[in-house]
């Protein structure tokens, strides 16, 4: 099991008032499964994925990813697991603007320690799987906003990690756009990658495998099989 997550539970304290994100979450993800998490304003869905993503540690309850147990672990700890285990997709892209493409999606090898040459050849891979290789060497406002989430996700897959957490990544996309990049994790997931992807648009999720609902901060439904366009 890739994630198992139980009784997972995240409390905030406004001032006098406790405000529960996330009430006592069951959930398990399997490698190379394709997960939609869903829910209104306020279901949990950006806390749970902070918590997937080692952004934030939970108040109780135990996450366990890749077989290591990562609910204790302190900031240094959950930076390693991050970057050795996660990447991350979000909706504001989130690229260094003066850096080109190929050195966007370096940024996490960097991290990793790992030598120049090393870095270029697996930042130019990743760039050529989402069909940027023509583009490696222009800015981001150089690149349209299909093209620079596209770098986005290169630079997630870039560690090979075990999970890729995507947030809204359509949300500032036109929706001819967001079709090319649904398009390009359903061939990343059909190549073995695990993905979960947070939404609230109904024919986004529709992409995926699996989609598990929430609302105030409890899963209300976990539902497998058929969602998928295009997937017999």
């Amino acid at each position: 099991m890739l994630i198992s997550i139980t009784d997972l539970r995240k409390t905030y304290r406004m001032g006098s008032v406790e405000v529960r994100a996330l009430d006592g979450v069951d959930l398990e993800v399997e490698a190379g499964d394709y997960l939609a998490v869903m829910g209104p304003s306020g279901s949990g869905k950006s806390t749970l994925m902070n918590l997937i993503g080692c952004l934030d540690t939970p108040t109780s309850g135990e996450y366990v990813l890749n077989g290591q147990a990562v609910s204790g672990l302190d900031d240094g700890e959950l930076a390693h697991i991050r970057n050795r285990e996660i990447g991350f997709v979000f909706q504001t892209f989130n690229l260094l603007s003066r850096a080109t493409a190929l050195a966007n999606v370096e940024l996490p090898l960097i991290y990793a320690r790992l030598p120049a040459s090393k870095r270029r050849r697996l930042a130019l891979d990743a760039l050529e799987r989402v069909g940027l290789g023509d583009r490696v060497h222009h800015q981001p406002n150089e690149l349209s906003g299909g093209q620079r989430q596209r770098v986005a996700v290169a630079r997630a897959l870039v560690n090979r990690p075990s999970i890729l957490l995507a947030d809204e990544p359509t949300g500032n996309l036109d929706s001819r756009t967001s079709e090319e990049i649904m398009a390009l994790f359903d061939d990343l997931n059909a190549s073995g990658n695990t993905i979960v992807l947070v939404t609230h648009e109904e024919d986004i999720a529709a992409h995926a495998d699996r989609t598990v609902r929430l609302l105030d901060g409890r899963v209300v439904s976990d539902q497998r099989g058929g969602a998928r366009r295009g997937r017999s």
